[in-house]
């Protein structure tokens, strides 16, 4: 089992461990609920270290990129992030991903240089199908060992992390980026970015570092009310906002249309893999989507629960479910016939000998002050 390099200091807040993606990652600490609303209402620090780091580096770099992603890297200027994924040869999808426009200050003469980023428990896997679909004059460095990644989320977090650095974070965009000295530490990478839908920033800084890091946001934490923030409560931030999670509402036989992100699926941008594919199923139309719904039980859907519709008939399946903390009500997502997909349609759940009533809705679940 791996560990991040804030592995001792988990233990030594009491958090409840579990096996994740290959590395024992912090679940909770203090409990779910009351790390949610911390990271909701003020600001919470997340370990995700275990998430890959990729340089891609060369001449031929955004025609690499722009070949194994769907979204179109070429309106990227150094600073920018843009969200991705990466479709396979069916048309499902590999992994999603973030993609980073880095400055060329440290390329040869006319070189570009990205960092992908992409979720911990495709590491491999990605790398190799980079590795493998590289025609190109450009270079694939593995950084992910080397790199800790610090999350700092909550609407608190630019009033602590503004405290400990001189860049001006007021001119760090919702996804874009800048190198500067955070906390006597430099070249740290702060990323407006996040899987919380509650602001914050995103810090990748070297490993070696990554200790003394989290001990000063800590210490100066306190007169923000920020708490340790656990893999839990990860999970139902980023559910209540509506964004998908890899393996569970998206995986290698869903593709990026299916799943909602057709607005990162750039068909016109030139050639990509499975690029036809998906032409032609957005053209001829899909058979399903991905939904979310609210249950008027409160009993909490999971994943693989069959979803009927009115009629009775097996419609779909639950990918991800919760009692939502700031609802105070369960939430889920799942795959639905496109027939049965309208927004006010009336679900039912399986839930063994049970089936409980179900509502499609609009998503994000949560508006921008958090409430219906």
């Amino acid at each position: 089992m791996k560990k991040t390099p804030l592995f001792e200091r988990h233990l030594s807040a009491n958090a409840r461990m579990a096996p994740f993606a290959g590395y024992d990652m912090p679940i909770s600490y203090k409990g779910i609920n009351e790390e949610h609303h911390a990271v909701r209402n003020n600001t919470g620090l997340f370990d995700v270290s275990h998430m890959g780091e990729f340089i891609v580096k060369g001449k031929e770099a955004l025609d690499f990129i722009n070949s194994v992603t769907s979204n179109d890297a070429s309106v990227l200027k150094p600073g920018n992030v843009q969200y991705s994924c990466f479709p396979n040869e069916d048309g499902g999808i590999i992994d999603d991903l973030l993609v980073y426009r880095l400055s060329d200050d440290q390329c040869s003469a006319g070189e570009q240089a990205f960092m992908l980023v992409v979720n911990a428990s495709n590491i491999e896997k990605d790398f190799n199908w980079l590795q493998k679909n590289n025609r190109y004059d450009t270079r694939l460095i593995d950084i992910s060992e080397k790199t800790a990644l610090l999350a700092l989320q909550g609407p608190k977090s630019i009033l602590l992390l503004q405290e400990l650095t001189a860049t001006d974070l007021s001119q760090i965009p919702y996804y874009t980026f800048k190198k500067g000295t955070v906390a006597g530490i430099d070249n740290v990478l702060i990323s407006a970015t996040g899987y919380t839908g509650a602001g914050g920033f995103e810090l990748y800084v070297e490993e070696q570092n990554a200790l003394a890091l989290w001990d000063i946001l800590v210490e100066k934490g306190e007169k923000y009310e920020l708490q340790l923030a656990g893999l839990g409560c990860r999970d139902t931030l980023r559910l209540e906002m509506g964004y998908c999670l890899y393996g569970n509402d998206m995986d290698d036989s869903t593709s990026a249309l299916e799943a909602g992100l057709g607005w990162i699926t750039k068909l016109n941008k030139g050639p990509f893999i499975q690029r036809d594919f998906l032409a032609e199923q957005k053209t001829k139309g899909l058979n399903r989507k991905l939904v979310g719904f609210i249950l008027e039980d409160r009993r909490v859907p999971r994943h693989g629960y069959t979803i009927r519709n009115e009629k009775g008939e097996n419609t779909g399946v639950v990918t991800s479910g919760t009692m939502s903390p700031s609802l105070n009500y369960p939430i889920g997502m799942g795959y639905v016939s496109v027939a049965d997909a309208s927004i006010g349609n009336k679900l039912f759940i399986s839930m063994g000998a049970k089936t409980l009533p179900a509502k499609i809705v609009k998503m994000p679940f949560l508006n921008n002050n958090g409430s219906k």
